[in-house]
Formats: structure tokens, sequence, C-alpha cells
């Protein structure tokens, strides 16, 4: 199956389960766990051996700027030139920190995303945002980097864990619910052993609802923003766990459900509706309850994200009317009041 990522001058293709297509002198990046799973079959799949392979920790919290500067001076040594090929093999982690070394490595080179968890394939690989974190938040460095293809290969999510698994159910949901309301009704009538028997739909109907807003939207401005919902919350609950007690997709779940709460404090949505949402979260073995030690501290941590401007908020919250919208307008005692719910 191939997807087109229709960018103009910057499109690229997402192949599902084809075979990889590379004719240039490359490196490859990858972690610790996912060197002894793929690496070899990459690299035979690709058919030449890479310049360099580069080795990093597996784990968000070594998203950061040393792995980027470990990254940087292994390229170096390895001289790769402006016109090699930096090939990112790993879940959202490498896409993200190999896209952001791609983007400044000697001012810019070609970089393609080979995803390994089902998360990536439904969200990081897909779309060029790239990034890591700092101790202020989460993905608060970064660029704008396309890639020039995306592959996934469906039988290496038979490795992954449940939590893996489900965690990436999270932004399937996600996107459902902000984009295409018949794929939600089906999703919630499904449970986390349906996933394998549905997981090529889930990944098609992800990547193109993805790609038809970053096609509209690439930068961000507007409608990309909706694919954050959930996210201004899991972002705080994963600075505040350090990024090593959950996974992106469990955060995000639980991000959900904050939200979900907002929106309904707000008469955005009915009660049933934020009660069928997390009933479908706990469906695929997603974590819903996240217990905030302080409200305020909570509060203050909304600041540090990327979709703060100008000292508002940006909440992407669900609307019976309108599906997802963007407000940055709440009271912020009813934020507040919300926050302290999960107290």
């Amino acid at each position: 199956m191939i997807i087109d990522i229709d960018l103009k001058d910057k499109a690229y293709k997402v192949y599902i389960d084809e075979a990889i297509k590379i004719n240039k002198d490359y490196a490859i990046l990858t972690n610790t766990t996912l060197e002894k799973l793929y690496l070899e079959d990459v690299i035979n799949k690709i058919g030449k051996k890479p310049k360099v392979i580069i080795v990093i920790p597996d784990g968000e919290q070594y998203k950061n700027i040393d792995s980027v500067n470990y990254i940087l001076d292994e390229l170096f040594k390895a001289e790769i030139s402006r016109s090699d090929l930096l090939v990112n093999l790993g879940g959202g982690v490498i896409s993200d920190i190999g896209g952001f070394v791609a983007s400044i490595y000697k001012r810019g080179i070609s970089h393609i995303n080979i995803a390994t968890t089902l998360l990536a394939s439904v969200d990081a690989a897909v779309g060029g945002k790239t990034g890591i974190n700092n101790k202020y938040g989460k993905n608060l460095i970064g660029t704008f980097k396309q890639p020039s293809a995306v592959y996934i290969y469906t039988n290496y999510f038979k490795t992954l864990e449940q939590r893996e698994l489900s965690a990436a159910m999270a932004e399937v949901v996600k996107m459902a619910l902000c984009f295409d309301l018949e794929f939600y009704k089906k999703l919630s009538a499904l449970n986390y052993e349906n996933i394998f028997e549905n997981i090529l739909e889930f990944v098609e109907k992800s990547i193109k609802i993805k790609a038809n807003v970053v096609i509209n939207d690439e930068f961000e401005d507007n409608l990309r923003m909706k694919l954050n919902y959930g996210h201004t919350f899991a972002h705080v609950i994963e600075n505040e766990t350090n990024y090593n007690t959950y996974l992106h997709g469990e955060a995000v779940s639980m991000g959900i459900v904050m939200a979900n709460r907002l929106a309904y404090n707000l008469g955005f949505i009915s009660k049933e509706f934020e009660i069928g949402i997390k009933n479908t979260l706990n469906n695929f073995k997603l974590p819903t309850e996240y217990k905030i030690n302080s409200k305020n501290s909570f509060y203050e941590g909304f600041f540090q994200d990327k979709k703060t401007l100008s000292g508002k908020i940006n909440f992407i919250l669900l609307d019976n009317k309108e599906m997802s919208i963007i407000k940055n307008d709440i009271n912020q005692k009813v934020i507040l009041d919300t926050l302290g719910e999960f107290e």
C-alpha cells in the first residue's frame, strides 16, 4: 500500500509493507532495543551497508540535546555529506530526534523514517515535526522537516508489548474524534483484542487523516493544532513524571480524559459522550486516571507548551457542534476548578 503526502515541492510517499528504495549512501540511526530486533533485516532490505550505524539508548528520556550532540559527532566522524541520507529506524523518539538532526546537520540533509511502532506509524513518522525535550517541556526545541519517504512494516508490530500497542491507540482515537466520527464509532465498538485484525485500517485511516491536515496546514498555524487534542495536558503529565513513567500515548489518553472534563464543564460535550470516550480508551487498555499533586503547578506547566501564545493557553476541545475546536479564552477559574477534580 502506498499513500501520497502531496506537499507540492516537498511531496513524499508512505510505503506500507513495500520494498525499500534507497539509491544514496546513508547513515542509520536506531536505539539499543531495535538494533537487536530489526537492524539486520532493514540493512538486508536496503541491499547495501550504511556508512555508519548510530545507536542511542532506548527511551523518551534520551530525546535530548546530549543525544543530538552524540549523533552529530558520529555523522561528522563518518564524513556524511549533504548528498547522503539519514535513515531513522525506530518509533517516535527516533523519528523526532533523527528528523531534528537531519534538519541541522550541515544545514540539512535528507532523511527517511522506518517506523517500527504502531504509534510512530500513525503519528510521529508522518508530517515533518521534529524535536527534542528539555527541562521546560516536550518538543520545545525542534524544526519542521519533511522526510523523503516513510516505510512501515506491520510485521514489526508483532514484537510490541501490550503497553506500546495500547499507547498507539490513543493517537488513533484522537484523530478519529477530531476528524472522523464514523471512524470513532467503529473504534468505540472494539477493544484491545481487535487491534491486529484491524491494524492496516487503523494505519491507513490515521495516515490519511494526518496527511490531509498537514497538506492544509504544514506549519501548525490553525488546523494542525487540532492534532494536539489531549496533548496540552499530556505534555505537562510527561514533564511532571520526567518522561520515564508513562509512554507518550498513555499520557495522551489521560490528557484526553482531562480535556474532555474541561469541555464538559464548559458545556461543549455531554456527560454521556465524555464517559463513552473514557470507556473506549479503557477498552484499549489505556490508563485514564492521573492524580495531580498541585493544580496550580500543573496550570503553570501549560505556559511552557508550544501552543501557548502571548500568554494565552490554546486548548483543543471536542464540541458537539463542530467536532473539535481551539479555545484560548477560557476563564482561569474554570481551568483550575477542572484541574482540582483530578487532585
